[in-house]
């Protein structure tokens, strides 16, 4: 099914109260294709030693019941994470202390438990944070709100990293959670996000084509704000003018965002 027309159906059976059972109909369909490619997962367990999470979080973070594709989603965001920083001279390996906002079930965070910084995760799903603690002993979790503050001290991370957090917000919480941001990282401190860009303009109505081209945010469904069913759609230029201010934009690389297929990857550095 092309692209477009599945964001049409998808928006369709959103409308009508049906997405939800038509997808649970769809990932137990998936954990049936998955199971024998799962098996070896399950039976030796992930490369990396850290425990797998259940098809249900996987599902809700990755949108695949498969084990390969939760685990290597994970390795390449990290090593798009890793490769933006190194353009800027710097390395994982100097920092002291990392912050993934919208954890999940630690599709990224995984990949941080090798690192001398201090790891940290926060996620407004409880069910999602609860399984990072239970699992993923090396970092610290905790559940937040919809809207800001973070109960973290001003200046506290090197880095924030964020994938597929502010596709899923509306234009009032994606500005206040880039001010919040800013104010747990210290100056010289990174927060690198991802949007939807060009590559996305097939999945859009002509009337939100038309548009995004104009240089306007396209959001859907803003009645469900940080939740999959919630899609933001950013022309670079609008994210230069509303989400880099008191910012430096150190880096943006159209579909750089190699865990998160397609999405756009922009790397910012707070003014001192």
């Amino acid at each position: 099914m092309r692209t477009g027309l599945r964001a049409r159906v998808k928006r369709f059976l959103a409308l009508a109260g049906l997405l939800e059972p038509v997808e649970t109909v769809r990932n137990s369909l998936w954990e049936v294709r998955f199971r024998k490619a799962n098996a070896r997962f399950l039976r030796q367990g992930a490369p990396d030693g850290q425990p797998i999470p259940p098809l249900d979080l996987r599902v809700l973070v990755a949108a695949s019941p498969d084990i390969g594709w939760f685990l290597e989603s994970g390795r390449r965001g990290a090593e798009s994470i890793r490769a933006a920083l190194a353009r800027q001279g710097r390395e994982m390996e100097t920092l002291g202390s990392i912050l993934d906002f919208g954890c999940g079930c630690g599709r990224v965070t995984r990949h941080w438990a090798a690192l001398p910084a201090a790891v940290y995760g926060c996620d407004v799903n409880e069910r999602l944070v609860s399984w990072c603690r239970a699992n993923l002993r090396f970092g610290r979790f905790a559940t937040n709100a919809l809207v800001p503050p973070l109960d973290y001290a001003d200046g506290a991370f090197d880095l924030v990293h964020a994938l597929s957090v502010f596709t899923h917000l509306t234009e009032d919480l994606q500005r206040a959670w880039m001010r919040e941001l800013r104010r747990v990282v210290h100056k010289d401190g990174f927060v690198l996000f991802t949007t939807h860009g060009v590559r996305y303009l097939e999945e859009l109505l002509p009337e939100e084509r038309a548009s995004f081209l104009k240089g306007d945010l396209v959001l859907r469904r803003d009645d469900r704000p940080g939740s999959n069913a919630c899609g933001s759609y950013h022309p670079e230029a609008w994210v230069r003018r509303h989400l880099a201010d008191g910012f430096e934009v150190a880096d943006f690389v159209p579909e750089g965002a190699l865990g998160n297929p397609w999405q756009d990857l922009w790397l910012l550095r707070r003014r001192s």
